[in-house]
């Protein structure tokens, strides 16, 4: 009880590297305590739907065993609301897939109806590739730029908030910010040349 209640105390980095070292179980646990809700929100709001949300949160935080001895984790939440986001679109993908063999079984008449569902495929398929190559140019960024882009954009934080939470000056954020942009832009800009 007495080293759960240490545990406890511990920040996720401090909780991460005590994992890393020494790989004991009930480190998870807290973590898993400490962000069931959030993970669970992240899930609910690509899913949406409570069962499977609370089946994919299980799934997530079975794969930190593995993912936490694997990945360089600077920012413990950031990086699981990427993880929940990725696991959930995953399952969402899995649900397209199956969707033919559903309409195989309904009569013929249903294959040739339009569904909300199907309408806009297309898009969909664009706006994940386009998140994807997002996540992938964020990676790119110095760390200070990627987590005030992530705080500020993502978790709705103001610059005050961000700037506190980091422990920059505001100018300093809004300089990371500016520049994450900026680079972003730039590097999306080549994305759209390919395209075209």
């Amino acid at each position: 009880m007495l080293f759960i209640s240490r545990l406890q105390s511990l920040s996720d980095k401090e909780l991460i590297d005590r994992y890393k070292k020494r790989g004991d179980k009930e480190i998870v646990g807290v973590l898993f305590k400490r962000y069931t809700r959030f993970a669970y929100a992240v899930c609910l709001k690509y899913l949406k739907d409570t069962n499977e949300s609370e089946d994919a949160v299980m799934q997530i935080f079975e794969n930190l065993f593995v993912d936490l001895k694997n990945h360089t984790v600077l920012n413990f939440k950031s990086w699981l609301y990427t993880v929940s986001k990725n696991h959930s679109l995953h399952i969402i993908r899995g649900r397209k897939k199956s969707l033919p063999n559903d309409y195989n079984r309904l009569d013929g008449h249903s294959l040739f109806m339009e569904s909300e569902q199907n309408l806009y495929h297309d898009n969909d398929d664009i706006l994940e590739q386009r998140i994807s190559e997002l996540e992938q140019e964020i990676s790119k960024l110095s760390d200070e730029q990627q987590i005030c882009i992530e705080l500020f954009y993502l978790k709705d934080k103001s610059y005050n908030e961000v700037a506190c939470e980091l422990g920059f000056t505001v100018k300093q954020v809004k300089s990371y910010i500016q520049n994450g942009k900026r680079n972003l832009k730039n590097s999306l800009s080549g994305y759209e040349q390919q395209r075209e």
